[in-house]
């Protein structure tokens, strides 16, 4: 192993430590085991380069109350209907929640589906990821994330930058900081994650990019290193491209909000003070910000964790202030997109892993309720301005077209340019696998 240390750096948890760069065991940037010469030689195997699609996933972790968002019961008794009124939108005959006022001054931009079923009741974001329940395809490691798959059949746009980013802040409760797993592909397709110790390997400090280049002759000429390649004649090239990634600024600079315009800051905010946090995730608004700025380095797939929705307590002082913060960043995001050209080839989806209660519980608060849930949809070169499906009079089932979670999952690929109906992806025993069940996207949307 060759370590090369910078200096002294404070991160933002407080703690002092050398940041620095190992060449052997994290081989460049290894996750999972996996050399980055590896995990850029297993993407270009892929042999795809398109157009630049891209989907911006923002998981809300807990399960959202789908009757306080997106569908308001007016006809409801009270123990059901709750504490919010329903507010016209730009567009006719639609409404949805009081807490959602910029989101309503926009909604021919955006979908909202108020009949997502098929939710398998549990609390992480694995489903909302992958389409599929955990533990299915197991014996052969699991089906890949969207994020994974796309990885895998587009490859990067920019060989300088990851194809699959999780922005997931780190969670008590873990399963909510789930990025996406890259299931039976192998660790080659794991979303890369911008934490401290991943970005310390990536800022040479300290170093300068011509004493790196003075080492390159080092790196190309470890064995253990040829060994790792099939194909011993590529060794070079897929070295070169790994210290492409890591001498490049892209990155780096994509992640580093300081070098936002401080007015765009300001219009996603940053979604503080963080409440009702407790084992889940922050308000993080500057998430959407940064992935933004991802997806315009060249990110096809960008995963976030945006507050903690378990509401079994305190269930409308939560939603106004969590849904007022996720009013003002998607919105922010929205606009961002179509300003920069950007909204017709970026989806943008908003969803948890299940709905809530209809009836109020003694705590003011809402429990579990998989029987139904709900979507916010953007960009992506979508039919917008729409509110899909219904639920009953109570909010207990889907009564209008209902939507499963793989009709969601097929329609994100749909947009990605992937076609569910046809791809499929070699599992390790050699059996072509095909990216869902339920292939078909929506033909509202398409």
């Amino acid at each position: 192993m060759l370590t090369i240390y910078g200096k002294k750096t404070k991160y933002c948890d407080g703690v002092s430590r050398r940041s620095f760069l190992k060449i052997g065991g994290f081989a460049l940037g290894s996750v999972g085991g996996m050399a980055l010469p590896q995990i850029l030689r297993a993407q270009d195997e892929a042999g795809n380069r398109s157009s630049h699609k891209a989907v911006i996933n923002v998981f809300l972790g807990g399960g959202p109350p789908h009757q306080d968002m997106w569908e308001i019961k007016t006809n409801a008794p009270a123990e059901i209907r709750g504490e919010f009124k329903p507010i016209s939108t730009n567009v006719p005959d639609i409404q949805i929640g009081e807490c959602f006022p910029k989101i309503a001054s926009m909604m021919d931009k955006f979908v909202a589906i108020r009949s997502v079923t098929g939710c398998s009741g549990a609390h992480d974001a694995y489903q909302c990821l992958t389409g599929w329940n955990r533990g299915m395809l197991a014996s052969v490691g699991g089906p890949p994330s969207v994020g994974s798959a796309v990885a895998k059949i587009r490859g990067q746009v920019d060989k300088s930058i990851p194809a699959v980013v999780g922005l997931a802040a780190k969670t008590k409760h873990a399963p909510w900081s789930e990025s996406g797993q890259p299931g039976f592909l192998g660790d080659s397709f794991k979303p890369f994650k911008p934490n401290g110790e991943m970005m310390s390997n990536l800022k040479l400090n300290g170093i300068t990019l011509d004493r790196l280049s003075d080492r390159k002759s080092l790196l190309n000429s470890l064995g253990n290193m040829k060994r790792q390649f099939e194909n011993v004649e590529n060794v070079n090239s897929f070295s070169e491209e790994a210290f492409g990634v890591l001498t490049s600024s892209r990155l780096v600079d994509a992640l580093d909000l300081s070098k936002e315009d401080p007015k765009i800051r300001a219009r996603y905010g940053d979604g503080k003070p963080y409440k009702y946090q407790y084992d889940g995730a922050p308000t993080c608004n500057d998430h959407l910000l940064m992935a933004r700025r991802l997806v315009e380095a060249g990110v096809r797939s960008v995963s976030l964790s945006f507050g903690r929705w378990d509401s079994h307590g305190q269930n409308f002082d939560l939603v106004r202030d969590h849904g007022t913060k996720l009013d003002q960043c998607v919105t922010a995001l929205v606009e961002d997109l179509d300003e920069r050209g950007m909204l017709d080839d970026v989806t943008v989806i908003v969803w948890g892993e299940f709905g809530r209660t209809p009836k109020v519980n003694k705590n003011a608060g809402r429990d579990h309720w998989p029987q139904v849930s709900c979507a916010l949809m953007a960009g992506g070169g979508m039919k917008t301005g729409q509110a899909i499906g219904a639920t009953n009079r109570l909010g207990e089932f889907a009564e209008k077209r209902p939507v499963p979670v793989q009709e969601i999952i097929a329609t994100l690929y749909h947009n990605l340019g992937i076609d569910p109906m046809s791809t499929t992806l070699v599992d390790p025993t050699g059996r072509p696998q095909y990216l869902l069940d339920h292939r078909k996207p929506m033909p509202e949307l398409v």
